[in-house]
């Protein structure tokens, strides 16, 4: 028969090595967590690197929409974004740029989406751009980057100067007779709680030296 010392030390016994295989567990998951907050630091850098590079070309981007655009830039501890939300009277247009990661930090993934409400044409709505953390490549980053600005500015041109975007903006000159969409004219006029349209400044002009004409004839507008 068995002592009660021989009972005791095999339950010490186990009890030892649940404890060592805890430890075991404890170390190897800190050094999981370390090496993990080693990428996102690493992480960090390659955001703020691809920032320099993305910058200049973003800013060139809202110089030449000016006020028809109003940027946001969002920053969270695994992301960068920037939203840009471009005005437009004939579909909303969201177009964003986002550098952000997998869930263990391997990778450098780029994203561009771009919403169009209405969806009245096709369009390159989404691109992904992935790199390993550790190898990134910079020019394909910027190649990247500089196709996908391309590509919106010819879908945002296309969209307006596709009909089906215009049919309810046309308006036509009233001197010229030219039917056109109204974000192309060349002057307006707002008389008598109505918006008048021209192509130009010169039709605009004839248009008020008739109306100045036909009042002083006495004849109506």
């Amino acid at each position: 028969m068995k002592s009660t010392q021989e009972l005791a030390a095999s339950i010490d016994g186990a009890f030892a090595s649940m404890e060592a295989q805890r430890r075991h567990f404890h170390e190897v998951e800190t050094h999981k967590h370390e090496e993990w907050k080693q990428r996102l630091a690493q992480l960090g850098v390659e955001f703020d690197t691809l920032r320099d590079i993305f910058k200049p070309r973003l800013d060139l981007l809202i110089e030449r929409f000016g006020d028809k655009i109003r940027a946001t830039p969002t920053l969270t501890q695994s992301t960068r974004e920037f939203l840009f939300e471009f005005h437009s009277e004939v579909a909303r247009i969201r177009m964003r740029f986002q550098g952000t990661t997998d869930h263990d930090i391997r990778k450098l993934i780029l994203n561009y989406d771009l919403e169009i409400i209405p969806i009245l044409m096709q369009f390159d709505s989404h691109s992904t751009l992935e790199m390993p953390l550790d190898a990134i490549d910079y020019e394909a980053a910027v190649q990247w980057a500089d196709d996908r600005i391309l590509s919106f500015v010819q879908t945002y041109t296309a969209l307006h100067e596709n009909p089906y975007y215009l049919r309810d903006q046309m308006v036509t000159d009233p001197v010229s007779g030219t039917t056109f969409p109204k974000l192309a004219a060349g002057a307006t006029l707002d008389r008598d709680g109505r918006t008048y349209y021209f192509v130009s400044e010169t039709t605009r002009r004839e248009f008020e030296e008739q109306h100045l004409a036909r009042t002083s004839q006495g004849v109506g507008p």
